[in-house]
């Protein structure tokens, strides 16, 4: 029954999407209506307005898979969930296969809060997985192709695509703030040495 409700909500958003494309000019307000909201009520159900009908995590990781754009908001508040509901997913199938964000991650991850560069991980990350994405077909392809070989050669090829991903997010970081070679304090320039004494040359 809900699989059905979902294929005409589907339907129902393409042609949304078609009458958006023939009137660009539309208001904010709109827009805003486009946007299928899942409402969260105080029993942790969600209702799904779009099909009239309560769903549960599983549907909504479905509406994901798909491609199609939600928001899940407080029943009475109308607050946003979003980021928890998603959170709450990826919870419950962390423990199902082989999980995804391993221990060290988590924790890695867990230091970066209250850190100077907690604005920054994020961004990364996102770029990160989403240039992961869009080489997975090619993963895939190659994964399929290797009969009793080693994958890690591409995964080594995409790690350092990441890591000059993160090179160019910590040098934007820099530039940012103004910290460069030439705000660096030249010990020429001040006159002063840094040559080490050993302990009995201090005395």
């Amino acid at each position: 029954m809900i699989a059905i409700a979902n294929r005409e909500a589907r339907l129902a958003s393409a042609l949304r999407k078609r009458d958006a494309q023939a009137t660009p000019m539309r208001s904010r307000a709109e827009a805003i209506m486009d946007v299928r909201i899942i409402k969260k009520y105080p029993n942790r159900r969600l209702y799904d307005t779009e099909i009239s009908s309560y769903v549960t995590l599983e549907d909504v990781r479905h509406l994901i898979i798909e491609g199609e754009s939600f928001e899940v908001r407080d029943s009475r508040s109308g607050k946003d969930l979003t980021r928890a509901v998603l959170l709450q997913i990826i919870a419950e199938h962390e423990d199902i296969g082989q999980p995804i964000f391993s221990t060290k991650l988590l924790t890695t991850v867990i230091r970066f809060y209250g850190d100077s560069l907690q604005g920054v991980i994020g961004g990364y990350l996102e770029r990160s997985t989403q240039a992961f994405s869009d080489q997975q077909q090619q993963l895939r392809s190659h994964l399929g192709n290797l009969v009793g070989q080693s994958p890690w050669g591409l995964l080594n090829q995409i790690t350092e695509r990441n890591l000059d991903l993160l090179k160019g997010l910590q040098q934007g970081l820099i530039n940012g703030l103004g910290v460069g070679e030439k705000s660096r304090p030249d010990s020429k320039a001040t006159g002063k040495s840094r040559t080490l004494r050993r302990p009995s040359e201090r005395q």
